[in-house]
């Protein structure tokens, strides 16, 4: 079976949101076209407590874009953003939400983030993604969303080393590009893991 995985099409991630992702809202009619080829959908949702201690707001003395220590990981500082029961948090009112089978929630512990769909930052906590899939028989995924240098990726990563075939749809992802190439390192780094980008 083949599922397909929607990452993080939330307001605060598209345009006019609190960590807009540059044509962020372009991928929400690709992932409307492709909902209906497959067997099953399951899209991540970031769903911060608002005092989470990736928010630049938390920490008085530093800049949304820094890195810090967090729990002994490296953490970039972000804007506040996919606050819990927020707007900012909601997926787009144009994703075919009704399609969906499953929504994953992550972040929620304030004091580790989540870019992975599957795993926390730390790889200490499961969101649950991974067992949900290889309970329903899945082989092989396909991943697309915002953002492809964080979310996505490490998305799709973690969808390898599970042993899940994966694949990404260029065209259903944009980056936040915080260091001019980091889109294109993080395709490079996805391929050279095992994942194939489809464009």
């Amino acid at each position: 079976m083949n599922a397909l995985i929607l990452v993080d099409l939330q307001y605060d991630f598209m345009p006019g949101g609190s960590l807009a992702v540059p044509e962020g809202d372009q991928v929400v009619p690709v992932a409307n076209e492709l909902i209906s080829e497959f067997d099953l959908v399951v899209a991540t949702q970031d769903w911060h407590p608002a005092d989470h201690l990736s928010f630049a707001s938390q920490h008085p003395d530093r800049e949304i874009g820094e890195q810090i220590d967090l729990a002994g990981l490296e953490q970039i500082l972000w804007p506040d953003h996919c606050v819990q029961d927020t707007r900012g948090a909601e997926f787009h009112a144009d994703l075919k939400q009704g399609q969906i089978d499953r929504i994953f929630p992550k972040g929620t512990d304030r004091l580790i983030d989540s870019y992975s769909g599957f795993y926390d930052n730390g790889h200490q906590k499961s969101t649950g993604l991974g067992e949900y899939l290889q309970e329903q028989g899945v082989q092989s995924v396909t991943v697309l969303g915002l953002a492809a240098d964080y979310c996505v990726k490490w998305t799709a990563l973690d969808a390898v080393k599970l042993g899940f075939q994966t694949r990404l749809i260029e065209r259903g992802c944009r980056g936040v590009d915080l260091s001019p190439g980091d889109v294109h390192r993080a395709y490079q780094e996805m391929q050279h893991a095992g994942v194939k980008i489809i464009e």
